[in-house]
């Protein structure tokens, strides 16, 4: 049996493509529900399933983290609102963990297709576990992918918004394993001379003339 081509995945620095949609919270597009927010778009396989099911649980305990910084959630299958609604609730229900964020309900996979969310060789008939970071002015910053089989490290999200949102107001770069606090890494020297300079310089922590880290 041969397999149709995934869409094209959107890339790091496009435009977040726009929608309308129906959601858990009522209709929205997305270039207005969204405007002046960071937004975490997230993709799951479905509703009523375990993985899924802590994910939920595990956003939603993090929910006011991603309201300090600013950032906004949206969750999407390819469930009908129902069904969303009725999950959502059984969530709070259940396991006393109210859902605070809207959830598309993507029956047709308009939404999916756009951002590349159905991938053939792993399901046709289900989202594998995307997620997006789009920032303010509807760029796309981030995107991580995961199998059916895995659920997300929800910490790791966190800190990659905190990485973002710290290397555009500093303009700097972030270490392998950065969290807030941590040192940054400031850009390299663009000539011979601001090496000479940099390596000299003892208000930084100079590993090598092209890496060197500051306390922000």
């Amino acid at each position: 049996m041969v397999m149709s081509p995934t869409p094209s995945l959107p890339r790091i620095m496009d435009k977040a493509p726009d929608f309308e949609a129906v959601t858990t919270h009522g209709p929205i597009k997305l270039s207005e529900w969204a405007k002046d927010s960071w937004v975490v778009f997230f993709s799951h396989p479905a509703d009523f399933t375990p993985v899924c099911t802590t994910e939920f649980m595990s956003f939603s305990d993090l929910w006011p983290e991603f309201q300090k910084r600013g950032v906004k959630l949206i969750g999407l299958s390819v469930d009908g609102i129902q069904s969303h609604i009725a999950w959502t609730r059984n969530i709070a229900e259940k396991q006393g963990k109210k859902v605070p964020f809207p959830v598309i309900a993507d029956l047709n996979k308009d939404v999916a297709s756009k951002y590349g969310m159905v991938h053939q060789n792993q399901s046709s008939t289900v989202t594998v576990r995307a997620v997006f970071v789009i920032d303010p002015k509807m760029t796309i910053r981030a995107l991580i992918y995961y199998p059916l089989s895995l659920g997300r490290n929800m910490q790791e999200i966190l800190r990659v918004i905190d990485a973002l949102q710290t290397a555009d107001k500093h303009s700097i770069a972030t270490p392998a394993n950065w969290k807030p606090g941590d040192k940054v890494i400031i850009p390299a020297p663009a000539t011979d001379a601001l090496a000479d300079e940099r390596v000299k310089d003892k208000t930084l922590e100079v590993i090598d003339w092209y890496l060197s880290k500051k306390q922000i």
